[in-house]
């Protein structure tokens, strides 16, 4: 991964394209690599035009701040760590992102009580948690007909019922799928899925 400063991350494109974005040190902090971005962007469409975007273990931040360069109508992010949180509000302060609400709390916990509908959900959590198929279970009642949920680990993942596979790769040590919920069509989110 190319970056010019320790802790930040470069938005990779739309709107905000070659823009930093700063983050702490933190243990279990790892902003996903410019290539998976690319990749998971491309799979998901380059414009998200009018979509609402759940980022559910923010961290840096990266997906969220990316989904809104490419014209995500709203995203929420959703992280506990403090310094973390802090730099999430300075970034989106910096790039004057208007359409971002940042939520303070535990990522399952406000999954659990959400009531939103959403058309991309990022679940990135930290690997050594083992969070994965936790967060997947309580996000069947937040994704939008035809949405999307971006999974991200250190391993392969098969789907748990309920849930399709429609893009998978792997980025070094960085696995990475694309599903939806199998009651839906393959239609609702624009480009190549």
């Amino acid at each position: 991964m190319r970056r010019t400063r320790p802790n930040t991350v470069r938005i990779i494109g739309g709107l905000w394209r070659s823009r930093l974005i700063e983050f702490p040190d933190a243990a279990d902090l790892r902003p996903t690599p410019d290539r998976v971005r690319e990749t998971l962007f491309n799979w998901l469409g380059q414009d998200l035009a009018g979509m609402a975007c759940l980022d559910l273990f923010a961290g840096s931040g990266a997906l969220g701040f990316e989904a809104l360069s490419r014209g995500a109508a709203s995203v929420v992010m959703v992280e506990k760590h403090p310094a973390a949180l802090r730099a999430l509000r300075d970034n989106a302060q910096k790039l004057g992102a208007a359409n971002l609400t940042v939520v303070r709390g535990d990522a399952l916990e406000f999954a659990r009580g959400a009531r939103s509908r959403f058309d991309v959900v990022f679940v990135d959590p930290p690997y050594r948690l083992g969070m994965r198929d936790a967060a997947l279970d309580l996000l069947r009642g937040l994704v939008a007909q035809g949405g999307r949920v971006y999974l991200e680990g250190d391993a392969a993942f098969e789907a748990p019922r309920g849930w399709a596979i429609f893009k998978r790769a792997r980025a070094g040590n960085v696995h990475f799928h694309l599903l939806a919920r199998e009651a839906d069509d393959q239609g609702g989110v624009s480009g190549n899925v």
